[in-house]
């Protein structure tokens, strides 16, 4: 079973450091970030499957940075559990209206977070968590992350992946470039239009064994279309 990534986003050092060790100690797989700029890069290079995040951040707050994911299709079902000292009733109200999905006031002992952890997660997430996708032999399993053809694993990178899970959860409808950004990378991302073409070319290399490189499809003057119908 693999385990479950974490992002914390807190600009305490110490505090960090402490929830790092917490939750490693209990097999979950951490990483970390100090504000809303790097909490971004982190998500766009790998989805975690929950976020720790501190309310008073540098720059964006926790709070209006809860609020932008909640409006991006790729982050809108992550799960967000709010840190903050604030623990007057008006403040949790305010994070909770927020999107967040739990909300623990500083200090908390290690315990107490990691069972608030549990919990989010035994709930929360997208509902098609357990969902495999399928097409032509092709599979993309949603809970281990893991892509195969036949019985072959294929060794799938972060971005390629979910491109492939975006392809194959919307086939036969043709996304332009811009859209692909938007939907994979999230609109708060920065990168050049071209960035989808060399990650499609990944891809395709990595399919291209098996013979399924086919059912990604250009559509001259338009973008991308994921097809079975090869």
């Amino acid at each position: 079973m693999n385990a479950k990534h974490i992002l914390i986003v807190e600009d305490e050092q110490p505090i960090r450091e402490m929830i790092s060790f917490a939750l490693a100690g209990v097999g979950y797989e951490v990483r970390e970030a100090a504000d809303a700029r790097q909490a971004q890069a982190a998500i766009s290079e790998r989805l975690p499957d929950l976020i720790l995040l501190d309310w008073m951040l540098p720059g964006i707050s926790g709070i209006d940075f809860a609020r932008r994911l909640k409006k991006e299709d790729l982050t809108r079902e992550l799960p967000i559990i709010m840190l903050t000292a604030r623990a007057e009733e008006e403040d949790k109200v305010q994070g909770l209206e927020s999107g967040t999905d739990d909300y623990i006031t500083k200090p908390f002992s290690p315990r107490e977070l990691v069972a608030r952890i549990r919990a989010v997660l035994r709930r929360g997430g997208p509902a098609a968590e357990d969902e495999i996708l399928h097409a032509n032999g092709l599979s993309l399993d949603l809970a281990s992350h893991r892509v195969s053809a036949g019985e072959a694993l294929l060794d799938v990178g972060p971005t390629e992946y979910r491109l492939l899970e975006f392809f194959m959860s919307h086939p036969e409808r043709v996304y332009s470039r811009g859209q692909l950004l938007d939907r994979v990378w999230g609109s708060n991302v920065y990168v050049e239009e071209r960035t989808v073409d060399v990650h499609i070319r990944r891809l395709r290399k990595v399919l291209e064994p098996h013979g399924y490189e086919v059912m990604i499809q250009t559509v001259r003057g338009a973008g991308y279309r994921f097809s079975t119908r090869i």
